[in-house]
């Protein structure tokens, strides 16, 4: 047997050392981008938020957040020569706490922080096909939570790790751990606790990914073959053990699954309060989510024999990337309207190349500034991510029976 000459391609190397190296190519100059956007030390920072933007995140009128700084009460803005005020996230919620101090007892909270008797919310956020904007969709959703007062965790489930990335962290490079640690089935398994970090916003938390998250997928089976333990034939359990340690921590996790159904899929599932399916309305898009959801409810059926118990509050359909002026999309949205009513949400996500342009530097829309763009796009992305985030908040309050 001869061995095949290299090709030309590969400059002498074998396929296998040409992708090694060109990996490492790419790692490399992503972190020297990191560099030159966050220095000095490659961390995110946060812009500061204008007196509008603030006022929308309290729930507050522009004039109230004004007469605040001007009676000499809550955060000192920082304030142009042209008289334009604005706050940091730490002073947006140094000001939330303050108007929950001194707002009155029988108004609205300022700081929705769960009550007594409220459990924690586990959201996933799930697709079986790349490129329906589940990432995207995830890290707004985490963000605007943690703007509003939430204290939130992100899970990244996904071993590409695009949530960690969105959040300044390159995992090759960071060598940061991932949630896998907390889920192996070996002496080593390490609390939840050890693996979280923070972010640069307030009130939210990070587990990032890697590539070893990939290892569960093979030590499950594995495990589940293993008649010493019961760990692996009850593995869809783990999620929910973990987040045990940290219950007290935080109001809402949110977690990105991996676009496969694969045991992290199923494992973050079973620990999950609700779901978000999210959808790009063509044709392709809604047949692949068609044999997702079969293979999936038939999957959720036989490990239910097992004892897997999925109790959802609720799910819902999240169309994302939707074009309104687009015939066929406007005509998909109706038809799955027409099949889901109560489980469709009432905002579309829009396609717009505010997100991703944001999404070039590793940015969502909370974080860039609006003076990057044509001033009535990012309006319009923003209104509409606002709009799907301010829903699925308000299904996260019902769940814990607030009106």
């Amino acid at each position: 047997m001869t061995m095949a000459m290299p090709a030309e391609d590969f400059d002498g190397f074998s396929f296998h050392e040409t992708i090694l190296q060109q990996g490492e190519l790419i790692s490399d100059k992503l972190n020297m981008l990191r560099i030159e956007h966050y220095p000095p030390d490659a961390t995110k920072g946060l812009r500061q938020f204008s007196l509008a933007e603030v006022a929308y995140f309290l729930g507050v009128t522009q004039s109230n957040v004004k007469k605040l700084h001007l009676d000499g009460k809550g955060p000192t803005p920082t304030t142009s020569v042209s008289g334009r005020r604005t706050y940091t996230a730490e002073q947006m919620l140094e000001l939330r706490q303050y108007l929950d101090r001194h707002g009155r007892a029988d108004f609205k909270k300022y700081v929705p922080y769960r009550r007594a008797g409220e459990h924690l919310q586990v959201i996933s956020v799930v697709n079986f096909k790349g490129g329906s904007g589940k990432t995207t969709t995830a890290a707004h959703l985490a963000q605007h939570l943690a703007l509003t007062g939430h204290r939130v965790l992100a899970i990244d489930l996904d071993p590409q790790a695009s949530l960690s990335a969105l959040h300044g962290i390159q995992p090759e490079l960071d060598k940061n751990p991932s949630l896998y640690e907390a889920l192996r089935y070996d002496e080593a398994k390490k609390p939840i606790s050890e693996v979280i970090r923070a972010t640069n916003f307030p009130g939210l938390d990070i587990v990032p990914a890697n590539l070893e998250l990939q290892e569960y997928e093979y030590d499950t089976p594995l495990a589940a073959t293993n008649k010493a333990t019961s760990d692996g034939r009850m593995f869809f359990t783990r999620i929910t053990d973990t987040l045990k340690e940290v219950d007290d921590r935080y109001d809402v996790i949110v977690i990105d699954c991996p676009p496969q159904l694969g045991y992290l899929t199923l494992t973050a599932l079973t620990a999950s309060t609700s779901v978000l399916i999210t959808i790009h309305p063509q044709m392709l898009d809604v047949m692949s989510m068609s044999q997702f959801l079969l293979m999936l409810g038939g999957i959720l059926q036989s490990i239910s024999k097992a004892g897997a118990q999925v109790r959802l509050k609720w799910f819902r359909y999240l169309v994302t990337r939707y074009e309104p002026t687009d015939g066929p999309q406007a005509q998909m949205v109706g038809f799955m309207q027409a099949l889901f009513p109560k489980q469709m949400l009432k905002n579309p996500m829009l396609k717009s190349t505010a997100i991703s342009d944001a999404g070039i530097t590793n940015q969502s829309l909370y974080e860039v500034e609006r003076s990057q763009f044509v001033r009535g796009t990012y309006d319009r992305a923003l209104e509409a991510l606002n709009a799907v985030n301010e829903e699925i908040t308000t299904l996260v309050h019902n769940a814990w029976g607030r009106k």
